[in-house]
């Protein structure tokens, strides 16, 4: 057997071999002439091929090309060994030097056991710095050799390795249970209940990837968006997807993803809630289809010398027949033009006329026709609808009768309303309205796939809004019940699946936690019982335990005693994260500045100085974000700022498990009693 160091030498002068190979390989992409195609369209089409192609093989000379090999053994053929890597590499005669982790071939890397070897008789995995292959790890699954503890200190070290700055793929650590999702059909909707550190957002970040290379023909026509909560969020993931070689993925936040209209006004707490109840929907089909009127006049086209005329019933009969039919109100609209000149040309043809389809059209295009139509079935558009409705109480009776009660809508009516619908002052919850009219009025495109991220806290309008973007596509919806933290945020996730529109769906339970260690997870699990029950404890996998400590301190010490602790850490690798109530963030940030301590802050739409290793965060934006060192300041405070104890006790619960190594809790104000032993 070679020693372990001939065995790394060569394992380096593959990569080596495999570097010079895809500079080949972009070279020979390079060098195409998009200008020489048949005609101007297909020069555009193949030179926007051409430079993702191009984009896609970039080498980033700090990390290697593979990260993971597994040589195989199947039943009757022949021993062969794969290279896993973020991108297929090749040499001139098109034979693999490294093979895409998302080919299936890849998928023995991640799930193959001594129990189910999947063909593979070992893997490995390789010690990486600064671009070079450092160590390498052998597990052997078939043989007298077979690794019996399955135990690999490499895989630990990367899940613990410092970060700074956005989230990083876990290409290289994705565990069985997380690849079983990746890998999922993309007819299939996934919803995800993940603990915090089970990876849930970096599994649907990968599993976008993966559909994106196995089904890539379809989705490149259908598309494929990331929703996220807010836009801190979607840039601490935004540089994952193109660190796997995927640059076409849109990215939205619930508010981009329904801006009709700038949100300008916020709602009170009970008014908001009642504004995403799934009940509204019914209330705002109601109000648009009450804009199509009985038929009390006939219908009468003059053409030449001649008048035609289609009775009120007949009239009547056609626009009961389109408003049974599933038609969206503008598609039915457009239907009742050529459908009352089809009852005028039945007029001609009863009186000896022979007419053919062009005189329908010309009667359907008629201003007679025109005007008709728009007396008994008039255009409309979202604004005007909801504003109406909310102006308008005997409006709003009529659209809600049996559905709210009168105090609910007493709520919705504006108090001071306004003149126009252009004046009108949306709030946010009154976006996700105007996009629900929308799509009564017009359906919304369908995508192949939306991943929708933290969903447990949407509301049911919310999910609806969603939902319409892959109506005839996928999803993948991930979130933790335990974390919702809005007054909306669901109860159950079928409830929420069911607003979604996807009430088939495979549902899967993460509670193996990778990244936030035993003792910082133990401890925020002491809030469990109080913020949902029934949800199983996550457990963490991790050998290192981490580092917990608990510091009270005297009153108005709180600032100084956390510029020490920073201090301490000031030579440590890693990212530091300091989460706060939302506003005790300037006086902490006054505090660090006093003492010279640099940092950045996280705001909820942008970071300041984002790539800062110390960072202030609001504990309303922390959802989502990791860091390998927190402290988190006054825990009774975050608690206290949202509207009730249950959604306080969740926004702390998210706040304390945000980290990856150390958690630091700093107070001079009473912990919650929830948190006491």
């Amino acid at each position: 057997m070679p020693s372990l160091d001939a065995e790394l030498a060569d394992e380096q002068a593959h990569l080596e071999r495999a570097r010079a190979e895809l500079a080949r390989m972009r070279e020979a992409a390079e060098s195409l002439d998009a200008s020489k195609a048949s005609d101007a369209v297909s020069g555009e089409v193949l030179g926007w091929v051409l430079a993702r192609r191009i984009a896609s093989l970039q080498d980033d000379p700090e990390t290697t090309l593979f990260f993971g090999r597994i040589d195989t053994r199947p039943r009757g053929g022949p021993a062969e060994d794969f290279h896993i890597g973020r991108r297929h590499v090749t040499d001139a005669t098109g034979d693999p030097l490294v093979v895409d982790w998302r080919a299936p071939i890849s998928t023995g890397f991640y799930r193959a056991s001594s129990a189910e070897p999947m063909d593979v008789v070992r893997r490995r995995r390789f010690g990486v710095h600064a671009g070079r292959l450092t160590a390498i790890e052998d597990e052997w699954l078939l043989g007298d050799e077979v690794s019996r503890d399955g135990r690999s200190a490499l895989l630990a070290a990367e899940i613990e390795r410092p970060r700074t700055g956005p989230m990083r793929d876990i290409v290289s650590t994705i565990q069985p249970e997380q690849d079983e999702i990746v890998r999922g059909d993309v007819a299939t909707t996934i919803c995800v209940q993940g603990a915090p550190g089970t990876g849930k957002t970096a599994v649907g970040l990968h599993r976008a990837a993966w559909l994106l290379y196995s089904f890539r023909q379809r989705l490149d026509r259908s598309g494929v968006l990331v929703v996220g909560p807010n836009r801190a969020f979607l840039d601490h993931v935004g540089a994952v997807l193109p660190s796997l070689g995927e640059v076409r993925v849109a990215h939205a936040t619930m508010e981009t993803l329904v801006a009709h209209a700038p949100a300008r006004a916020e709602d009170p707490v009970e008014v908001g809630r009642l504004k995403g109840d799934g009940r509204l929907a019914e209330v705002l089909s109601r109000a648009v289809w009450s804009h199509v009127r009985p038929a009390s006049e006939p219908l009468i086209v003059p053409r030449g010398v001649r008048k035609w005329r289609v009775p009120a019933s007949e009239v009547q009969d056609v626009l009961d027949e389109l408003k049974a039919r599933d038609l969206r109100y503008e598609a039915a609209r457009g239907h009742l033009l050529q459908r009352l000149a089809h009852h005028v040309l039945l007029s001609m043809e009863a009186s000896g006329e022979a007419p053919d389809d062009r005189v329908q059209d010309a009667v359907a295009r008629s201003s007679a026709v025109k005007r008709y139509a728009a007396s008994v079935w008039p255009a409309l558009d979202p604004a005007a609808v909801l504003h109406s409705l909310f102006s308008d109480a005997a409006a709003l009776a009529a659209a809600s009768a049996d559905i709210l009660t009168p105090e609910e809508q007493r709520l919705l009516v504006w108090d001071r309303p306004a003149r126009t619908k252009g004046a009108a002052r949306w709030s946010r919850a009154d976006l996700v309205l105007l996009d629900e009219l929308s799509d009564l009025l017009s359906r919304t495109p369908s995508l192949g796939h939306v991943i929708l991220d933290e969903a447990q806290d949407l509301s049911p309008m919310q999910l609806r809004a969603v939902g319409r973007r892959c109506s005839t596509g996928s999803a993948t919806v991930l979130g933790d019940l335990a974390q919702g933290t809005t007054p909306w945020a669901t109860a159950s996730w079928a409830e929420a699946m069911a607003h979604l529109g996807k009430p088939d769906h495979d549902l899967v339970e993460l509670d193996r936690g990778f990244r936030v260690p035993g003792l910082v997870i133990d401890y925020a699990a002491r809030l469990l019982p109080h913020i949902s029950e029934g949800l199983t404890p996550p457990t963490s996998v991790r050998d290192n335990q981490g580092r917990l400590t608990v510091s009270r301190v005297v009153e108005g010490g709180v600032g100084a005693r956390l510029a020490g602790i920073l201090a301490e850490r000031v030579d440590e690798p890693g990212s530091t994260g300091v989460i706060a109530a939302d506003d005790h963030l300037d006086r902490l940030g006054a505090a660090l500045d006093e003492r010279g301590l640099a940092h950045g802050r996280l705001d909820v739409d942008h970071g300041d100085d984002a790539d800062h290793p110390v960072q202030l965060v609001p504990a309303t934006v922390a959802k989502g974000l990791e860091f390998d060192r927190v402290v988190v300041v006054e825990p009774a405070a975050i608690a206290a700022a949202e509207p009730d104890e249950r959604t306080g006790l969740r926004r702390l619960y998210v706040v304390l498990t945000r980290a990856v190594s150390e958690l630091t809790v700093l107070h001079s104000e009473p912990l919650p009693e929830a948190l006491t032993p």
